[in-house]
């Protein structure tokens, strides 16, 4: 059976390449971010390094519909594209996209049609992005904060929904760093 991968980066580059160059760089850098971590995701390294790669693919011009990218991005790989379901729920809910999805009115929309994924998998792919820049590079999530803030302003819906997610993302990082640290002091 061929993996995720190997499916999910043609599909994200044909979206986001050309349009959003930045945008496809920045995918590149949060699947990578994944692939550090897969000594913590068992079964599920594929499935999280899918869904970094497409993650933000709702951004891409004719995938956006309602102007929230979770969404556009999951709706599209849900009918159009026929994803795997637990790809396509980490797509509709990374980064806290609920508190985001509660600012625009659409949370009941959004956890209406996407269940979430476990924990586990929400904070690991939650860690990925939030640890990489707009440009692809690793970061950490409090430059990463700063960085949204300034690029949205702070009083825009974006600027003020990361502002709240802080804390969680912020907690999202430090489960997944905890599980890595245990997972390295296991005896092989």
């Amino acid at each position: 059976m061929p993996k995720l991968t190997e499916w999910a980066y043609p599909l994200a580059e044909s979206l986001l390449a050309e349009p959003l160059p930045r945008r496809w760089k920045h995918c590149l850098g949060v699947a990578e971010r994944a692939r550090t971590i897969a000594l913590v995701l068992d079964q599920d390294t594929d499935v999280l390094e899918a869904a970094a790669v497409l993650h933000d693919i709702g951004y891409a011009p004719d995938l956006a519909k309602t102007g929230f990218h979770p969404l556009d991005g999951a709706r599209y790989l849900r009918d159009i594209a026929g994803a795997d379901a637990r790809v396509i729920n980490l797509v509709a809910h990374h980064s806290c996209a609920w508190m985001e999805a509660e600012a625009r009115g659409m949370r009941e929309e959004l956890e209406g049609e996407f269940p979430r994924e476990s924990a586990h998998l929400n904070d690991a792919l939650c860690y990925c992005d939030m640890n990489t820049t707009p440009d692809g590079t690793p970061t950490n999530p409090i430059d990463r904060i700063n960085e949204i803030t300034g690029r949205y302003g702070p009083d825009s819906l974006i600027g003020t929904f990361i502002r709240r997610a802080e804390p969680e993302i912020l907690a999202c990082t430090s489960r997944v760093l905890e599980r890595v640290a245990t997972a390295k002091r296991q005896p092989m």
